[in-house]
């Protein structure tokens, strides 16, 4: 099954994936494509706990794809399309990311370009589809300039959709997904917490509370002040999930995309993974309980944390 994810919140980016899951199941069959929201009947889906429903049927489908194509547009990605990612690279599952974003990203004004705001999604593609340019003026020309200029953009958004099932249709099987080591009773002098700070926080940057624990061993990332951030993507995703437990800051308009990543690549490999998440602001949908987080960050976490003291416990727990 080819999992597609993509924002949900607004009718245009529902749109550009139904399009793109329509001309794919052309290819492959309906019954070869998932489009969320689509399939799972999210408007009148009835359920006690809506949200975590939600969340269930889109892991049980997480878990047993073949591959995932992901919509990732502008400076802040989607957390829950991050989260979608974060959890098919660590089963090893072919991820396509496919973008009509214009911008490239760097962590200083002469630095190395990636192009997505984290070098960790760059890594983590097996394949990039990027139609960054407006489609050429069509012959004869429409009746006003905001007509041609919107038939510009989906004359664009259309290549991009021609290039990812293209893409699509061409991507190698899944790879052994990624195993953990057992831990052991008793080793709490080797616990190793991986620490992911917010990019949205002032330098330096930090999860708070860990600096209260002096019998962990603290790692964090490396990829934003490298002079090779996809280099030190690999590096940090191995470091990652090679820790005893995840820690992420959460803070930020959303999730950032780091913390998304991980958060689900934890949640598909079982290591134990929290967000320290000191404020929220609450989202309200027909039918669905209020969620302090995107649903597959709020359920893809072990813990949500209020306070320094929290993590500091759930650490070393």
């Amino acid at each position: 099954m080819h999992y597609l994810a993509h924002r949900l919140f607004a009718a245009h980016d529902r749109a550009l994936a139904a399009q793109l899951a329509h001309h794919l199941s052309l290819k492959t069959g309906e019954d070869h494509v998932f489009l969320p929201f689509c399939d799972t009947d999210e408007e009148t889906l009835v359920a006690d706990v809506k949200g975590r429903r939600l969340f269930e049927l889109d892991q049980e489908r997480l878990r047993r794809i073949r591959a995932l194509t992901a919509i990732v547009h502008g400076p802040s990605p989607d957390d829950g399309v991050c989260m979608e990612i974060g959890y098919a690279a660590a089963l090893g599952v072919p991820v396509l990311l496919v973008t009509t974003d214009f911008q490239d990203y760097s962590s200083t004004p002469d630095g190395p370009h990636t192009v997505f705001p984290d070098p960790l999604l760059d890594a983590l593609a097996t394949r990039i589809i990027r139609i960054p340019q407006l489609a050429p003026s069509a012959e004869p020309p429409a009746t006003t300039r905001y007509a041609g200029f919107a038939a510009r953009n989906h004359s664009q958004a259309q290549r991009a959709i021609e290039a990812c099932v293209d893409a699509a249709l061409q991507l190698p099987a899944p790879t052994n997904p990624i195993t953990l080591a057992p831990v052991c009773p008793g080793t709490r002098s080797t616990t190793t917490v991986y620490a992911e700070p917010s990019p949205y926080a002032p330098p330096p940057a930090g999860v708070p509370g860990l600096a209260a624990r002096r019998d962990i061993t603290i790692t964090g990332p490396t990829r934003f002040t490298s002079t090779d951030p996809l280099t030190a993507a690999h590096h940090d995703w191995t470091a990652a999930l090679g820790s005893t437990r995840i820690v992420v800051d959460a803070c930020g308009p959303e999730t950032p995309p780091g913390a998304a990543l991980l958060i689900g690549a934890a949640r598909a490999t079982g290591l134990p993974v929290a967000a320290y998440l000191p404020r929220s602001t609450y989202t309200h949908a027909s039918g669905r309980e209020p969620n302090h987080r995107n649903l597959m960050i709020q359920y893809g976490v072990d813990a949500t944390l209020r306070r320094a003291a929290e993590v500091t416990a759930w650490t070393g727990a």
